[in-house]
């Protein structure tokens, strides 16, 4: 690994971050229009364990916002390889680790900015924050950003085209999003629904923040953790493996 290049790489990814202010844009408005049409609009008749329904897909909503930026922050890859641009990356003395690692960050800090955002909002809904709540929070946001940012990569490590990629990650983002609890409570549901739940990761990274910025929580916070820690080793660790596999 070497420190330098992985600085070089995020650097570069910011650069390209902040020329692109409509996705800024785009991705802070979405969030915040669910939770002020759907969330309002069924938080004025549900209210889920002493929370208004707003306050309860809170934690799910900014779970979504970071998981839409982070996998489809792989779509650069593709981008850059189909303007040669990967190539020119890659002939650099730098380690595609190096590389890898580097643009994890990127998305990391991308998501760090857009979550602060969101959670700004949140006290619009009365959510309360607590100096600990926002610091966890932050810890659960980046090794979960770095995770989905790993799965991301990892799948555009394999595209060639934007549309490829895009259609393989509307069939990954979609099912993740509904099965984790972010939009239901995860008691009483169908045996079916139940297990599809369980083997999600994100439904563990939703349950955490809806404990830190609820106090509704259905998991254990060691469970919750250790999967969350599994999953952010497993997707980098596999990320990195097809990241060197990869042909320019």
């Amino acid at each position: 690994m070497n420190a330098t290049g992985i600085y070089a790489i995020w650097q570069r990814e910011m650069l390209t971050f902040f020329r692109e202010k409509p996705r800024i844009l785009s991705a802070v408005i979405n969030p915040i229009f669910w939770l002020l049409t759907f969330g309002a609009g069924l938080g004025s008749t549900v209210a889920i364990a002493g929370l208004n329904y707003e306050q309860f897909i809170f934690p799910g909503i900014l779970m979504q916002t970071f998981l839409f930026s982070s996998i489809f922050y792989g779509a650069y890859l593709v981008w850059d390889r189909r303007i040669d641009l990967l190539k020119a990356v890659l002939v650099t003395p730098l380690s595609r680790s190096s590389i890898f690692i580097g643009k994890v960050l990127g998305g990391v800090t991308f998501s760090l900015i857009e979550a602060a955002i969101i959670l700004t909002f949140g006290v619009v809904i009365n959510i309360s924050y607590t100096p600990m709540s926002v610091l966890l929070t932050i810890l659960i946001v980046t090794l979960a950003a770095a995770s989905l940012t790993a799965v991301g990569l990892t799948i555009g490590s394999f595209m060639t085209s934007p549309e490829g990629f895009q259609l393989i990650t509307t069939f990954v983002i979609f099912p993740l999003f509904f099965l984790s609890g972010a939009l239901f409570p995860l008691k009483n549901l169908p045996p079916y629904l139940a297990t599809l739940t369980a083997i999600n990761p994100l439904t563990y990274i939703v349950d955490m923040l809806r404990g830190l910025l609820t106090g509704l929580q259905y998991y254990g916070t060691l469970e919750n953790i250790i999967i969350l820690i599994v999953f952010a080793v497993a997707a980098n660790l596999i990320g990195i493996q097809a990241f060197k596999r990869m042909r320019a």
